[in-house]
């Protein structure tokens, strides 16, 4: 979302084993997603269907055990992780109390899969257990659509920006999440998901497995093929036949006549098989990121609203930061060059009652008016140059910061440049920004060197501001670094951080310029 901090992604690489490695790790992390999504859609429905048709094939039978203390997980964990998950939607908590909202509903279908006979309590305590469930359950798809939202940007590239309401209280949740559009649309998705959506994501960890299994499925006749020996069987009863159902691997590792092709056959369809999935992971995942941003990201009236909401917050904060301003003006008027210019008027009077009386006198005030003056004059210049400076307005971006560079006591080195000068209003708030950085790092960071990046790509001014020093500058601590964010904001601006303890500190700056 615009005017916000983000951290720095640089996309999965696209080619190369390492590529295809991370193409099947991400497959899988989806996969993971889908199944806890089709869990939660599936939970409640499924309790009430278990009271309703004892008899149905979700219900364990009477061989599957009593497994009371899955029921007793239930009753214990659905309030509790309920309550981490309101916390979670609100912003209060972090995406770990998001993830146990995932329990009920697979302790639900494991209950009612394996307990053999109606849930504890009967039809009431279906009931009592089905209603908090069904909002464990909403709140659960929501946490499942973040986590999607979350790895394609990551892993695809494609970023989706979150089209929910604002959190008004935990007193009108349910309103909240039954009124907003976007619930409909995560649950549908989660739906259209586990229904078929997921093959662009499973189907090379499949066939990648299959693969493997079609390799795996060569044991006897592989080693028949190659008279392998083996230790000799002692003497004793025969075992009973076991029933068998024989897979197509099995026969395409069984000779297809005793003379001919043999269960060599298998070895290149598999190996195949596993060059396929191996390709077709990191091809197929900016295809699942548009499928996902086509559900899960907001549609137009959505996006509306989050753009009338963002504007009225950069109204506001703009508003806020004018105001401040003006106030530091007019504070440093009155505590500087205002109180210099009253001192010198009130030396000069005195130097006129004294010109015929004490020349001498007269003229040592004149000198200490004409001192004052140069300093009131030093002192306004420096409040201009805090406004617009002279250099930025003359020469532009790049020059005004690599002067502001050469007053570091650091080592600076400066890269890039811009093919022209962007608008007035966006060089200075990258100036301003960029200074208020570099203060930072000379004030906090214990750095001994910087490193400041300029280009412009595709309508947008980029900066990269980097040190290293100690790290952990985190915009969430209330630091400066939220300031910076809201004056960024107010042009669609992104301030991207990466600070980990111990450094080194990546700042980067996207201001667009149309």
């Amino acid at each position: 979302m615009s005017g916000g901090s983000t951290a720095l992604n640089t996309g999965a690489p696209r080619h190369g084993i390492g590529a295809a490695a991370r193409g099947l790790a991400y497959g899988l992390a989806f996969c993971g997603l889908t199944l806890a999504g089709a869990a939660i859609l599936l939970a409640a429905p499924a309790l009430v269907l278990d009271v309703l048709l004892p008899g149905a094939p979700l219900s364990g039978g009477p061989s599957s055990g009593d497994r009371l203390h899955l029921w007793l997980g239930l009753v214990v964990t659905l309030v509790p992780c309920t309550a981490l998950g309101v916390r979670w939607a609100a912003g209060r908590a972090g995406p770990t109390a998001g993830a146990t909202l995932l329990v009920p509903p697979v302790l639900t279908i494991a209950a009612i899969l394996t307990y053999g006979g109606p849930p504890p309590g009967g039809d009431h305590g279906a009931v009592w257990l089905a209603i908090p469930l069904v909002l464990c359950g909403v709140l659960g798809i929501r946490w499942v659509a973040w986590a999607t939202r979350s790895l394609v940007g990551a892993c695809c590239g494609v970023p989706i920006a979150a089209p929910y309401q604002p959190f008004p209280g935990a007193r009108q949740i349910a309103r909240w999440l039954l009124t907003d559009t976007a619930t409909g649309r995560d649950l549908l998705w989660a739906a259209v998901n586990a229904g078929g959506g997921c093959v662009l994501v499973t189907a090379p960890p499949g066939l990648i497995l299959y693969g493997l299994g079609t390799i795996d499925a060569l044991d006897t006749p592989v080693q028949h093929t190659l008279q392998f020996t083996r230790p000799p069987v002692p003497p004793g009863p025969p075992l009973p036949p076991q029933p068998y159902t024989e897979r197509l691997t099995d026969w395409l590792a069984t000779p297809l006549n005793p003379g001919g092709l043999t269960a060599w056959l298998a070895i290149p369809l598999g190996l195949a098989m596993v060059a396929l999935g191996l390709y077709l992971g990191p091809r197929l995942l900016p295809v699942y990121g548009r499928f996902a941003r086509s559900m899960l990201g907001p549609n137009r009236q959505a996006e509306l609203a989050l753009r009338v909401r963002h504007l009225a917050q950069t109204r506001s904060d703009t508003i806020d930061s004018g105001a401040a301003e003006m106030r530091r003006i007019e504070r440093d008027l009155h505590d500087g060059a205002q109180a210099r210019l009253v001192a010198m008027g009130m030396t000069l009077d005195a130097a006129e009652g004294l010109v015929e009386a004490s020349p001498a006198a007269a003229r040592a005030l004149l000198t200490e008016a004409r001192d004052s003056s140069i300093k009131a004059l030093e002192e306004l210049r420096d409040l201009v140059r805090g406004i617009h400076p002279p250099v930025l307005a003359d020469r532009g971006l790049v020059d005004a910061l690599r002067a502001l560079a050469l007053d570091l006591p650091l080592r600076v080195e400066f890269s890039g440049e811009l093919p022209d000068r962007p608008p007035a209003p966006v060089e200075s708030a990258a100036y301003f920004a960029v200074s208020e950085l570099l203060a930072n790092v000379s004030k906090h960071a214990g750095a001994t060197h910087v490193w400041i990046d300029v280009g412009y790509a595709r309508g947008t001014l980029r900066i990269g501001v980097t040190d290293d020093g100690r790290g952990g500058a985190d915009p969430a601590q209330g630091t400066g670094l939220r300031g910076l964010e809201r004056r960024l904001a107010a042009f669609d601006g992104v301030l991207a951080v990466s600070s980990p303890r111990g450094g080194p500190t990546m700042v980067n700056l996207e201001i667009p310029c149309a």
